[in-house]
């Protein structure tokens, strides 16, 4: 009968590389100080028994612990579970970063904190105490929270800010946010529109101001107005709602939106139906998140495509490598891409 892969030992494995059991728990850490002859030993021995290393044994064997931990936001995330809302965001998290770990034989870990609560530097380091993990990926508005920041400095835990570029400890990235902005507002322009509104997200997110900067300088480069065509909403549907009932009461001769999340452009698709506009006929729409839900909708959404993985990816590897490589010190931007759909279209004919 074939025996299972964990219960071969590591004692195994070095009799039969015929090495001793210090050797091969360098290799499995990838410590320095090993011949790379014996190094490819030791590692055929691994492979040829199916040797699969306990992540205990690994964390006793020296001062890394082989985990990543990202933190989210608890009160957003649980609500899109318990709504079923179809964003993606953690999916794509778990995509970049599992894939990028197991690469590198670490392991990620998903923790939910909520970063308005005053007990945050409790509850925080709390886990942080109880897990040891190598590196920290801050997603917003957790990226740009100095408690939490502050926190993971004093204690010499590697960090990675998503979605922030104040100046401090820790690697910076975001994801093409204003750039992407820029090219959504400009598409429209070149289908013809010339009066764009803008449906923000909340102040307390830096990516929102970023989002608007790059659609106003899309619109300031054609000599387009921006004064009053844009409003501000929390990310959600009921804000989206009033948001886009704001615009289009405002401004009857709009032609286009651009929503600074899926749900809030659904909900300007749904305020447009009431208003018996024809999307994209008589208005066009842009999204960004692009969760799976945009495809389903009616029509479907155009779509700001934001890198998550990708960039989850990138945190990780440079947190695993912290120890070997200098700090980054520039912000690591990671471009957005835009998905067409049949939300949008040229602008309607004045008259």
């Amino acid at each position: 009968m074939a025996r299972r892969r964990n219960s071969v030992t590591i004692r195994e494995v070095a009799e039969d590389a015929g090495v001793s059991l210090q050797t091969v728990s360098r290799v499995i850490n990838d410590e320095p100080n090993v011949r790379q002859q014996m190094r490819e030993r030791v590692q055929s021995s691994i492979d040829r028994l199916g040797y699969v290393p306990s992540l205990a044994a690994q964390r006793m064997s020296g001062s890394r612990s082989y985990l990543i931990l990202a933190i989210n936001d608890r009160e957003r995330t649980l609500a899109d579970w318990r709504e079923r809302s179809g964003t993606d965001w953690v999916d794509q998290m778990l995509l970049g970063g599992t894939l990028t770990c197991q690469k590198h034989g670490y392991r990620m870990i998903v923790e939910l904190v909520d970063t308005h609560a005053d007990h945050v530097e409790r509850e925080l380091g709390a886990t942080v105490s109880a897990l040891q993990p190598d590196g920290v990926i801050l997603t917003p508005p957790h990226s740009e929270n100095p408690q939490i920041t502050r926190l993971l400095a004093q204690r010499n835990i590697p960090f990675a800010r998503i979605g922030s570029v104040e100046d401090g400890p820790g690697i910076r990235l975001t994801m093409g946010d204003e750039e992407a902005a820029f090219t959504a507002a400009s598409r429209l322009i070149d289908l013809g529109h010339t009066k764009i509104g803008m449906i923000a997200g909340p102040e307390a997110y830096s990516l929102s101001g970023w989002r608007i900067a790059g659609w106003r300088r899309a619109l300031e480069a054609n000599g387009l107005p921006h004064e009053g065509l844009c409003e501000r909403g929390d990310f959600g549907y009921d804000s989206g709602t009033k948001a886009a009932r704001a615009l289009m009461r405002r401004h009857p001769d709009l032609t286009a939106i651009i929503g600074s999340s899926d749900q809030m452009t659904l909900a300007a698709l749904e305020v447009a139906r009431d208003r018996g506009l024809d999307v994209p006929r008589d208005i066009s729409l842009i999204s960004f998140d692009n969760t799976p839900i945009v495809r389903f909708s009616q029509p479907p959404l155009t779509a700001v495509d934001q890198p998550i993985a990708e960039t989850v990816s990138i945190a990780v590897e440079h947190l695993i490598n912290a120890s070997k490589a200098p700090p980054v010190s520039d912000v690591i931007d990671v471009a957005a891409g835009l998905v067409e759909r049949a939300s949008t279209g040229p602008a309607p004919k004045s008259g």
